[in-house]
């Protein structure tokens, strides 16, 4: 897809899971070019303030769950259409990656259906990330056959089966904003059988300076994980790999359990770089 004299582009770029050293050099090649820069709320201040182009227009358009600030999608696609109608470059600034557990469908559609062009350029997903800085090889050789991105965010996400061959499979799981079904979570894999040698890590604020790991035989979490108020994000790491935090844990973790990313309300909607 090629833009015409008149139309501007769109680009998504995955920002990465916090540490702003984690950016691409792709993605922030074109934050320096950008004209529109409409970023998520999981994004590095410190990305923010070195990479993208002073005289940028930046747009805060951050989700936090059901949570009355969050910008609704529609608007964010709107956003997206507008600008880049106008002749703009517009970079679409996501957490992580841009695909993986991101409203990209809706946004390519918008895109599509006028005719707009766009890039998508990939960034390390949480789970990647949260692993790596955790200490926690996703697919070490003989304690996992591969590795499964799910998400419970509401707890009658999944049905009753596939707990049964959640709680049964060789595979590390990596649950995304999970933090709040947590609970219920660990429960279920319980009550369907889940094995004696599988273990649970919550990383709270993965990658950050922020980041602290909680770790646990999963049998055991009932006696210490419940109730836990996690800081947002949090992303649970199960499986037989997780046992293997404590002894590769590289990452002197911090004592104050400060909010890394500011929650909505704290942001600001729009800001112009001058």
């Amino acid at each position: 897809m090629k833009p015409t004299a008149q139309q501007g582009k769109v680009i998504f770029a995955g920002a990465g899971p916090g540490d702003p050293e984690l950016l691409t050099l792709k993605a922030c090649r074109y934050l320096q070019m950008a004209d529109v820069v409409i970023t998520d709320r999981l994004v590095s201040d410190r990305i923010l303030e070195d990479y993208v182009n002073k005289n940028a227009l930046v747009l805060h358009v951050g989700k936090q769950g059901s949570k009355p600030d969050s910008t609704p999608q529609d608007l964010i696609s709107e956003l997206l259409v507008d600008y880049a109608s106008q002749g703009h470059l517009v970079v679409r600034l996501k957490g992580g990656d841009v695909s993986i557990f991101s409203n990209i469908l809706d946004e390519l559609r918008a895109l599509c259906s006028h005719h707009i062009s766009y890039e998508i350029i990939p960034g390390i997903t949480a789970g990647l990330g949260a692993a790596a800085y955790a200490g926690i090889p996703l697919t070490a050789r003989g304690f996992a056959r591969g590795v499964r991105f799910l998400t419970l965010y509401k707890t009658d996400l999944i049905e009753e089966q596939y707990w049964k061959e959640l709680a049964l499979t060789e595979d590390t799981l990596v649950f995304y904003m999970s933090s709040v079904t947590l609970d219920t979570l660990v429960n279920k894999l319980l009550q369907h059988g889940i094995g004696p040698d599988v273990w649970i890590s919550v990383i709270e604020q993965a990658t950050t300076a922020s980041q602290q790991v909680y770790t646990s035989n999963i049998h055991d979490y009932v006696k210490g994980g419940p109730g836990r108020p996690f800081v947002s994000p949090s992303l649970a790491i199960i499986g037989k790999v997780a046992a293997l935090q404590r002894q590769f844990s590289w990452l002197e973790e911090t004592q104050v359990r400060d909010s890394y990313f500011k929650p909505l309300g704290k942001t600001r909607n729009s800001e112009a770089r001058a």
